[in-house]
């Protein structure tokens, strides 16, 4: 590593739920650490996730999708997008084909007047039909200074070295911020959390998926094997009994998915108890979101 040419910084990932920011992170950094659904607003905290090279360290932080707050759960989600906008040395504003403006303004403006390098990434245009892109690109250059505008399609890998490159390119000369041997500065816990919170999204419909959090109560790592018991609260009697499922049947599904997966990630065996318990109005309460890793103003 040469300390006059090594270059580091923060590269932000922001924009409306459901764009792809999740996936796009895990592209970038190569490694799955957000987790993914077709549901909007999946992502709750700030994820991040560092790439190393001889030459650099990116740091990239994908954030929760910008919305209007209707809980004090989405105030503590949007504080994320906040703080992203405050720390940033680029930010990567994701949109799609189909997204706009509507309750994002005050944010753009704030974008807009940050002085911060803004690289405007048009995803799923493998969904475009003839002319669409064109017109996104005009609504949305018109509406954000970006530097440079790149679309892509991150379901299909398509273009997203450009982003890399240009990222690159606005860097600053620093010394790494982080250990290069580092992937994340989220503990394992964190991680085994949203596997399982991820599981919850692919498996139930509705409000459960939004009403429930996940408390990892032990992590116990032995050399041949992990141990975990997690916690899965909800804010009904009636959401137990959806999670639960007939005999327990959902819920060992859901803890089924979510060990093959932690398996992955962890690279060695898991044996995972799941349990359900009822926290009435969490996302609503001060402080039960601090008790569940939330920071609330």
């Amino acid at each position: 590593m040469n300390p006059q040419s090594h270059k580091a910084g923060f590269v932000n990932i922001i924009g409306k739920p459901n764009v792809g920011k999740s996936t796009l992170m895990n592209i970038l950094v190569g490694e799955r650490l957000s987790i993914i659904s077709s549901k909007a607003q999946t992502t709750r905290h700030r994820i991040v996730g560092i790439t190393n090279t001889e030459d650099y360290q990116i740091v990239f932080s994908d954030t929760p999708g910008m919305l209007k707050p209707k809980y004090e759960l989405h105030k503590s989600m949007m504080g994320f997008v906040n703080l992203s906008l405050e720390d940033a040395d680029v930010i990567l504003f994701v949109t799609d084909l189909y997204e706009t403006e509507e309750e994002i303004e005050e944010v753009i403006q704030r974008i807009n007047q940050s002085g911060i390098p803004v690289l405007l990434v048009i995803n799923k245009i493998d969904l475009a039909k003839e002319g669409q892109l064109e017109e996104v690109t005009s609504y949305w250059t018109q509406r954000v200074k970006a530097d440079v505008v790149i679309p892509i399609s991150a379901k299909e890998n398509f273009n997203t070295e450009k982003i890399l490159q240009e990222i690159l390119d606005k860097l600053p000369v620093h010394p790494p911020f982080y250990d290069k041997e580092e992937l994340t500065d989220r503990p394992e816990r964190f991680f085994a959390s949203e596997i399982i919170r991820e599981k919850i999204f692919t498996n139930y419909k509705k409000e459960i998926p939004y009403s429930t959090e996940v408390g990892i109560e032990d992590f116990h790592e032995e050399e041949a094997i992990i141990r975990i018991r997690a916690t899965i609260f909800c804010e009904r009697n009636s959401q137990k009994g959806i999670l639960i499922g007939d005999k327990g049947k959902m819920l060992k599904k859901v803890g089924t998915e979510a060990r093959e997966d932690l398996e992955k990630f962890f690279g060695k065996k898991v044996f995972l108890e799941t349990f359900v318990k009822v926290e009435q109005d969490w996302r609503k309460n001060k402080l039960k979101l601090k008790k569940f890793g939330y920071d609330t103003l």
